[in-house]
This record gives structure tokens, sequence and C-alpha cells, in this order.
């Protein structure tokens, strides 16, 4: 079926999750620590975060969950917490977050553009980190829609923020492909009527995402000739 927009995933899809994530919850945990080693392994157990090895454990909430699962993950493990602060702690931070691009993105961006292809980016992510992690990224504007879950259309894997996307574009669901790396995201494209597109740039493996998608590549890159196909 033809292809007239792509909305995109944008932790472990755009970015490799492993490259850009793991680092940086290591110095936010330390951070919250604050020199206590004790409490550093309560938050990290809380969070599904391997201190040994220095990366999230595959079934975190924080692959997948939105911001404010962080802060009630982080505030579990920090009696009297004010789960708002830490929200807004976390947001700010991440915004920071090192990037390491899947694939070089404005090339592959102008390519697809190059198409007709309306884009979007639709993250569980605040759009605050997500615009600031594509313009650090110079692709911001390369994209029509840019969404996070606090953006006003609910989060994955609700299919209400993906169908925000087709009806601002006007596109019919059934033309679009929601790409990403965890089942969330397929899911929600499933229920938002889209075909799916699964990549191996996150945490989770193929086995677990192929039964969701219509088909699984290494990484976006490999959609440039899919799309044409």
């Amino acid at each position: 079926m033809r292809v007239d927009g792509l909305l995109f995933d944008k932790d472990g899809t755009l970015f490799d999750f492993g490259a850009t994530w793991n680092s940086w919850a290591g110095g936010m945990i330390r951070d919250f620590a604050n020199g206590d080693d004790a409490l550093a392994e309560r938050i990290a157990r809380a969070m599904d975060f391997d201190l040994a090895s220095g990366a999230f454990l595959p079934q975190s909430i924080i692959i997948a969950g939105t911001n404010r699962d962080a802060a009630e993950a982080v505030a579990s493990a920090l009696p009297g917490a004010d789960v708002a602060a830490l929200e807004e702690r976390l947001m700010r931070a991440a915004a920071t977050a090192p990037l390491v691009e899947a694939v070089p993105l404005g090339a592959f961006l102008d390519d697809l553009a190059g198409f007709g292809m309306r884009l979007g980016v639709m993250t569980n992510d605040t759009e605050y980190a997500a615009r600031a992690h594509l313009g650090e990224a110079g692709v911001v504007e390369k994209f029509d829609f840019v969404a996070g879950f606090d953006s006003g259309f609910g989060a994955k894997p609700d299919p209400s923020p993906l169908l925000a996307f087709a009806d601002q574009m006007s596109l019919d669901p059934a033309r679009v492909v929601m790409v990403g790396d965890s089942t969330h995201d397929l899911v929600a494209g499933r229920r938002a009527g889209m075909q799916t597109v699964a990549v191996l740039t996150g945490v989770a493996l193929e086995d677990e995402l192929a039964p969701y998608a219509d088909a699984v590549f290494p990484d976006i890159g490999h959609l440039t000739a899919w799309v044409q196909g």
C-alpha cells in the first residue's frame, strides 16, 4: 500500500537508545544519590537500571514510558520526594542528554521528504525534550508534527496521538507508517489502523517486536527503500 506519511518514535528509533540514554541515566542516578551508594542502588532498582553494566534492563518502564513514569519510579526510592519537582528536573536534564543518531538524520529525512512524505515524531517523552533533541540534531524543522505525551493527545500505546498526526496532515491512517522500537509504538500503530515498522536500535529484540510489525529493520535507514517498494 502507498505510504504518504511516516510517524517516528524518538528514543530508540531516531536516536540509538543505549548510546544516548544509558550513560545519562547512570549520571542522573549518581546525582540523585549524592554520594550515597546504597541510595544509588535503590534508585537504580526502581528504574530497572543495572549500575554494574551501566544499562537499562529490558523490562524498565522508562524505556517506553513517559517522563511522569520516570519521575514516579525515582520518587519511589526517595521517600517524601516531590514527584512534580522530579518530573521537571528530569525533563530539563533529558533535554541536554548526549544524542547518538541511529543514522545521519538530515540526509535521511531529506530523502523521505523528497518522495512527498509528511513526517512526524510522537514520543512518550515531553514535547519540550523532543524539540530540544531534534533541534540539537538540526532536524526539528524537517518534521511537520512533533508531539510528546504532554501535548494534549495522550501517550502510546493509545492510538489518539497517532491519529492526531494523520488528522492534522489530512492523511488516511492506512497510508501512514508508525515506526518504533517498542511494542508500545507498534500496538499504538495497529490500533490506529496504520502500517507498522519496528527497528532494533532500542532495547527490544526482533522476536518481541515482529508479531506487531509489518517489517523489522536493523535501523531506520532501511525505510527509504521500503517505502519506495
